[in-house]
C-alpha cells in the first residue's frame, strides 16, 4: 500500500535526527578561556602520567622525581595565579609579616561579571580530584613499601592541598562580601524609599498638617 504526501505539508525528520546530525561541543568549545582549561588538565596529566609510566622509559629516579617536582611547581603556580583567575574570578597567596604571622589575601571578580558555568565546574571537579587522586597514590606506594617514590607523592599531594584550601578560603571571602554587599544594597535601597516618601509628604504638606495643632 503506497501513500501519497498531502499538498502544502511536509514530513518531519524522526525525533533525534538533528540531535544526531549536530557534532557534540567538548568542554573546550564551550570553555571562555580554552587555553587556560587546557593547561590546567595538561600538567596534572603530565605529572601523574611521568609517576606512573616513568619507569617504562628510564630507570633513573633522580631524573623522574626532578621533572616531576617541576611539572607539579608549574602547575601550583599556573593553577593559583592563572587558572583560577581566569576560570573562576578568583586569586589567593599568602604574605608573611614581619612578626612572623601569615596573611591570607584573597582577590575576586565583580560580581557583575558573570562565569561560564562549564568552566568553573571543570576548575573545581579538578581542584577536588587531584589531591584525591594523589592520596590514593599515597596509599598505594606506603603499603608498596616504595618510599622513594611517596616522596614525589607528599610533594603532590601538599601542593594540590594548598591550592584547594586556598581556593576554598577564597570563595568563602568572596560570597561573605557578596552577601555585604547585597544587604548594604537592600538597606540603602530602603531607607532612599523612605527617605524619598518622607520629602514628597513634607513637599505636599502631608505631614505638616498632620502634626498641626487645628
Amino acid at each position: 500500500m503506497s501513500y501519497q504526501q498531502a499538498p502544502g505539508t511536509e514530513i518531519s525528520p524522526p525525533a533525534g535526527a538533528n540531535d544526531q546530525q549536530q557534532p557534540q561541543s567538548n568542554m573546550f568549545q564551550v570553555s571562555s578561556h580554552p587555553v587556560a582549561l587546557l593547561f590546567l588538565i595538561l600538567f596534572k596529566g603530565c605529572a601523574l602520567g611521568l609517576y606512573l609510566l616513568g619507569n617504562f622509559f628510564t630507570n633513573n629516579f633522580i631524573l623522574i622525581f626532578v621533572l616531576c617536582v617541576l611539572i607539579l611547581a608549574v602547575d601550583f603556580w599556573t593553577v593559583k595565579n592563572i587558572s583560577g583567575r581566569l576560570l573562576v574570578g578568583l586569586r589567593w597567596w599568602n604574605e608573611v609579616r614581619e612578626d612572623g604571622t601569615n596573611e591570607w589575601i584573597f582577590e575576586s571578580r565583580d560580581i557583575s561579571i558573570p562565569v561560564n558555568a562549564s568552566d568553573s565546574r571543570i576548575f573545581w571537579t579538578v581542584l577536588y580530584a587531584t589531591p584525591a587522586i594523589w592520596s590514593l597514590l599515597a596509599i598505594v606506594a606506603f603499603f608498596s613499601l616504595k618510599f622513594q617514590w611517596l616522596l614525589i607523592v607528599i610533594i603532590a599531594v601538599v601542593l594540590a592541598a594548598a591550592n584547594l584550601i586556598g581556593y576554598q578560603r577564597c570563595d568563602k571571602d568572596q560570597k561573605k562580601r557578596w552577601s555585604q554587599l547585597s544587604s548594604e544594597g537592600t538597606s540603602s535601597f530602603v531607607s532612599g524609599m523612605v527617605s524619598g516618601l518622607m520629602n514628597n509628604a513634607l513637599a505636599s504638606g502631608v505631614m505638616g498638617r498632620f502634626f498641626s495643632r487645628s
